[in-house]
């Protein structure tokens, strides 16, 4: 048994605080509601005093919302109520950032919200796709299934974003390594052949040596304005990329990225983009819904302008695959696929075939882009230790050619 602290009204409105010693927090709701009292909130007194909160600690991930969502449809297509399905999640989920927003949640299904709607007013943690289709089971009766969608949907996202990591992880390392022995040629080896060559006399030093030996000094001797410019330089581009502008151009570049890297952010975008507009169009919300929500969703500025284009031929009477057609990203094979599913009224089959074609695509694409940038990234780190080395032993081959 533990001790919990409460917070609660009376039907007058009127605050109470105090603790309770129960089995669960679940038990703890029963009393107060016997007592006529409106819940606000409950904590475990040992956990609230012991638990202390990093900011990045306590991410809420993909993989731990796709489980609470899971758990969540099991327990209403058992028959529990939505009430006590919160406070059950509530209580065993780890994330404590996550648990932090179902209390949140419980609170206004209590005060008599939807849970759709209690979702919304949680945007950072239930995106619009997460809402509309809790809605719409809510309003066909099959919100288990729903959130089954749900599940599975956040299950495929958390999936290709860990790919793409998977792509970025090797190339990251190896030029962080190869980042790091220029640092300490520069800073450790570059100043000893500095020295030799002042007790050689005033020679005229070739271009590559003057432009390692003023890279050492401003290693060695100022460092500081070195490391404020990286630390300036990265602040300004990542407020730069969250500019409409910068975001434009910036999702418009990594599409074009070399060895393949921009092919893999483009499957990635069209899996996510199929995915979204199948998970939409299964659960039964609106087309023009589906479509705006799928826009808002997709993470890259170019899919946004082609649904908007979507919308616009929707509105005119027009077809969904026409306006995909005539879009850069999108494969004249994904337009084909939609517009026989616009035709033969499997448009939701056609959208989740897409998805799992290019899921499957961007597995492969991972596994031949390691292929390619091994011998790729250690060329780049030869030639960073080659330059310096170079540039170090040209004035000595000059001074041995003038003892001849």
């Amino acid at each position: 048994m533990s001790t919990y602290v409460f917070k609660a009204i009376d039907l007058s409105g009127t605050q109470s605080k105090g603790e309770v010693d129960a089995e669960s927090k679940q038990n703890v709701a029963d009393q107060l509601k016997a007592k006529g009292l409106i819940v606000l909130d409950i904590a475990d007194k040992s956990r609230a005093k012991q638990d202390i909160t990093l900011p990045w600690a306590n991410r809420i991930k993909l993989g731990d919302l796709a489980i609470m969502t899971r758990q969540l449809a099991t327990m209403v297509s058992s028959g529990m109520t939505i009430l006590r399905a919160l406070y059950v999640l509530e209580a065993q989920t780890e994330n404590k950032k996550l648990a932090e927003q179902l209390v949140a949640v419980r609170k206004d299904v209590e005060a008599g919200l939807p849970l759709s709607d209690a979702f919304e007013r949680h945007p950072k943690t239930f995106n619009p796709l997460y809402v509309a289709m809790t809605r719409a089971g809510e309003t066909g009766g099959v919100l288990e299934d729903s959130l089954l969608r749900v599940a599975d949907q956040l299950e495929k996202e958390a999936s290709l974003r860990r790919q793409v990591k998977s792509a970025m992880t090797y190339p990251t390392v190896i030029l962080v390594f190869a980042g790091l022995v220029m640092l300490g040629m520069v800073a450790f080896i570059v100043p000893v052949f500095a020295g030799v060559f002042e007790e050689l006399g005033d020679a005229e030093m070739p271009a590559m040596t003057r432009f390692v030996m003023m890279l050492s000094d401003l290693v060695t001797g100022q460092w500081y304005f070195l490391l404020a410019g990286t630390i300036l330089a990265v602040f300004a581009f990542l407020k730069w990329k969250k500019t409409p502008k910068g975001r434009s151009l910036w999702q418009r570049f990594v599409l074009r990225l070399p060895f393949k890297i921009g092919d893999i952010f483009q499957k990635v975008a069209l899996a996510r983009w199929s995915r979204t507009f199948s998970a939409l169009m299964g659960a039964g919300v609106p087309l023009l819904q589906a479509i705006e929500i799928t826009k808002q969703t997709a993470g890259n500025i170019v899919v946004e302008e082609a649904m908007d284009a979507v919308t616009a031929s929707v509105k005119a009477g027009g077809t969904i695959a026409q306006p995909l057609m005539d879009s850069p990203v999108f494969p004249s094979m994904v337009g084909h696929m939609v517009k026989v599913g616009e035709e033969t009224g499997a448009l939701t089959t056609m959208l989740t075939k897409i998805g799992e074609f290019y899921e499957d695509q961007v597995a492969a694409s991972v596994k031949a882009l390691t292929s390619i940038l091994e011998p790729v990234m250690i060329v780049i780190v030869g030639g960073i230790v080659g330059f310096i080395v170079i540039s170090m032993y040209l004035p000595l081959f000059s001074i041995y050619d003038q003892i001849k």
